[in-house]
């Protein structure tokens, strides 16, 4: 356990164990509105990576049918996000920049996966990564990500 962690009681992680015992099941019960929005299944979730599948609905589309750039980044801003929270740290961080590049259409109906993890843990700023992919492998979106810590507390 890194010193960046805040344990709980028995020294466990709180907000990890939280998101693992939910694992396969739609994130409805995320603390954030816009994840509760997008609705993904968190698929995995450890110190420092998450997955998480969505199913591209209309309403993520631009006129093409095809997942919007905006929806997207979203997605991706979301994964990071919630896997930094997962981390366990005694203090909220907030993306500084979100670098994404869209390689790959997904259209209304496609199941795609959004993957992410630190690449580095700083006292101050944490380096993410994370990419989106579909069914077979194929790199919809990737990005880059700063974020740094505030001095907001995070209730559990």
């Amino acid at each position: 356990m890194s010193e960046s962690t805040k344990p709980g009681i028995d020294g466990e992680n709180q907000r990890l164990a939280f998101l693992q015992a939910h694992i396969g099941k739609p994130m409805s019960k995320s603390k954030s509105p816009v994840g509760r929005w997008l609705n993904g299944k968190l698929t995995g979730v450890r110190e420092g990576s998450m997955e998480v599948e969505f199913t591209v609905r209309e309403d993520m589309t631009n006129p093409m049918g095809s997942l919007h750039g905006g929806i997207a980044a979203t997605i991706l801003d979301e994964v990071v996000g919630t896997m930094v929270y997962a981390l366990g740290r005694e203090f909220a961080c907030v993306s500084v920049n979100l670098n994404c590049d869209f390689l790959h259409s997904a259209r209304i109906g496609d199941v795609i996966t959004a993957k992410s993890w630190v690449v580095r843990s700083g006292k101050n700023i944490i380096h993410v990564e994370g990419k989106i992919v579909d069914l077979e492998g194929k790199i919809i979106a990737k990005c880059t990500s700063n974020m740094i810590q505030t001095n907001f507390r995070i209730p559990f």
